[in-house]
């Protein structure tokens, strides 16, 4: 069973058997697609998420549907990528549209729900998170929303699997009437290619709250201490301090974690078991000594993929992705969003953009494309830039925290404040010299709640296996030319040659010109030679600020290349390399002169 995400595939529009998953973002879309065609899918729970769209089977009737997750929207205006998407799969002659509603923000969801019948194609509604909206006090009349409709709705917690059974099998019914009956509105067959929305949009919003209206009932049940809790995330007080506690205890967890797993298992792991391993297993074995040093030397292959991938990046890694998929489950992410939205406005972008640049700590690559969810180009290139040039991804990061917090954890506040420094003068300089508007912060909140733990795991395995994909290629890579350049000798030649940029201007030792070299493939590759360096701190906080604004890595430019154009990534590319060398040897001269004075 294939998945395939797409932007544009004409094959898939025009593919017979569609059945449309539709429904806002917030709603659970994705966690439907993966139970009913066990395709495992990353599912977020902030709005826009879900740009691409996904493409599934599900047997029915004894027939193979395509199952199309289309991104989510809040309307059909086709004002957004997502929507002209959304418009163009309802005008594609799908079979049937298996809708979902949020029950526990049931008005908005019944207003696109109604935009979507316009277009007189078959429909099943799935009223999830019914548990939320009955903790909420709401009670809803389903018999009677069905009526309103004048389509099935059946109750569903799709996070819990309930619900799903009776789900598929109404469907199964509607498809099954369908192929027997014409399409009431134009007179040809089900699943026509739609007849066009007219409403006015308000008149869909009446409706829906008339619908709403008469279709839920208040239990007048108190607040759950969730719900309150989520109402504190959203005041400016307490909201703004519970924010810093949150985020502090995540990078204590991530980085007291990472250290303790790092120091207590895989290091001993790799010192005491893995290399000795190896360094036995060629020890019998007669190769020339060039060769036996490139394998097990001090930059050995097989020394230096275990110290470096294993030991210092992987603790990492997992630590962040269980912490952020947590913080996306839980609805706390957008409420920062939200609350931050004065703050980041001032810096020429909305509040929303946060998710993004939180994203870009864990990779670069999905942040950016991320951006697709922004109102204008010129927000996309900002969130962009920002990204690129101040915020360091997991793996480098966890290769930060290692350098500099053996040595000082205010060496390590240091970098990271002055990568702070960098955030607001990107984010300042962009949005004062591109052209265009930045639209104000429009985004769903969703429901806080605690996220279902099979759900949750499933998210963590796959988020760790997009990584082991994405990144191992490339860190292998470099770890092998790592180990050319150095046991072979031809890094003293490069060393030669950059000693008056690396050692003259930036400070550092000549073998430094690894981290130059190798940064280009991985980022957290320009950080890792300079743990092996006895370096002091002067020459440890300047080879961190170069390592984490240096150039993107390759992966990085592809996909800026491919979102926007080739100028636009050689730009970044230029601009990264500039601003990190510039900075480095501003620091390393100030750091000499103040030496000097004390």
């Amino acid at each position: 069973m294939a998945c395939h995400e797409l932007t544009e595939d004409r094959q898939v529009l025009a593919s017979e058997n569609k059945i449309l998953l539709m429904g806002s973002p917030n709603v659970g879309k994705s966690v439907f697609f993966s139970a009913f065609t066990n395709i495992h899918v990353v599912s977020s729970n902030y709005a826009g998420t879900t740009v691409s769209y996904m493409k599934g089977t599900l047997p029915l009737n004894g027939v193979n549907y395509n199952l199309i997750d289309v991104p989510g929207t809040y309307s059909l205006t086709a004002t957004s990528e997502a929507e002209e998407v959304a418009v163009k799969f309802l005008t594609s002659n799908p079979k049937a549209i298996l809708f979902v509603l949020n029950a526990a923000d049931l008005e908005g969801s019944v207003k696109l729900a109604l935009e979507v019948l316009e277009y007189n194609i078959p429909m099943v509604a799935a009223l999830n998170l019914s548990d939320v909206a009955e903790r909420q006090g709401r009670k809803i009349n389903v018999k009677l929303l069905e009526k309103k409709l004048g389509i099935p709705v059946v109750p569903t917690v799709a996070v819990k699997g309930q619900g799903l059974k009776e789900l598929e099998d109404k469907l199964a019914e509607v498809l099954a009437e369908a192929d027997s009956q014409a399409c009431a509105a134009c007179g040809s067959c089900a699943g026509c290619s739609g007849c066009p929305a007219g409403a006015p949009v308000l008149s869909y919003w009446e409706r829906a709250r008339e619908i709403v209206a008469a279709c839920v009932t208040d239990t007048n049940a108190a607040p759950s201490r969730l719900d309150r809790f989520g109402e504190a995330l959203l005041r400016p007080w307490p909201g703004i301090l519970l924010s810093i506690i949150i985020m502090l205890a995540s990078l204590g967890v991530v980085v007291g974690a990472g250290k303790a797993l790092r120091a207590v298992l895989l290091l001993p792991l790799v010192n005491q078991g893995i290399v000795p391993l190896f360094e036995r297993l060629f020890a019998g074995i007669a190769m020339p000594e060039v060769l036996r040093n490139v394998l097990i030397g001090q930059f050995g292959i097989f020394r230096i993929s275990f110290e470096w991938i294993l030991a210092l990046v992987m603790p990492y890694v997992l630590l962040f992705q269980l912490v952020f998929s947590f913080l996306e489950d839980s609805g706390i992410l957008p409420r920062m969003a939200v609350l931050f939205d004065n703050v980041m406005s001032k810096l020429g972008v909305q509040g929303g953009s946060l998710i993004n640049i939180m994203l870009g700590f864990g990779c670069a690559v999905p942040a950016i494309i991320g951006t697709r969810t922004a109102t204008t180009r010129k927000e996309r290139l900002i969130i962009t830039t920002i990204v690129c040039f101040s915020i360091p991804c997991i793996s480098q990061t966890g290769a930060l925290i290692s350098l500099l917090s053996d040595y000082s954890y205010w060496l390590l506040l240091a970098v990271f404040l002055t990568g702070a420094s960098v955030f607001i003068l990107m984010a300042r300089l962009t949005s004062r010299m591109l052209k265009g508007k930045v639209d104000p912060l429009v985004i769903e909140i969703p429901n806080l709640l605690m996220p279902e733990r099979k759900a949750y795991f499933k998210k963590f395995f796959v988020r760790v296996k997009q990584f082991l994909v994405d990144a191992e290629g490339p860190m292998m890579i470099a770890v092998v030319i790592a180990a050319l350049l150095a046991e072979t000798g031809i890094l003293n030649g490069i060393s030669s040659f950059l000693k008056p940029l690396v050692s003259g201007w930036l400070g550092l030792p000549p073998e430094a010109s690894m981290s130059l070299i190798l940064g280009i493939i991985r980022r957290e590759m320009s950080v890792a030679p300079l743990l092996s360096m006895n370096l002091t701190g002067l020459q440890m906080y300047v080879g961190a600020v170069v390592s984490m604004i240096y150039v993107p890595c390759l992966s990085v430019f592809g996909i800026l290349a491919k979102e926007f154009n080739l100028k636009v990534a050689l730009s970044i590319v230029a601009g990264t390399v500039f601003l990190a060398l510039l900075m480095g040897g501003v620091l390393n001269h100030l750091g000499q002169l103040v030496l000097l004075m004390f």
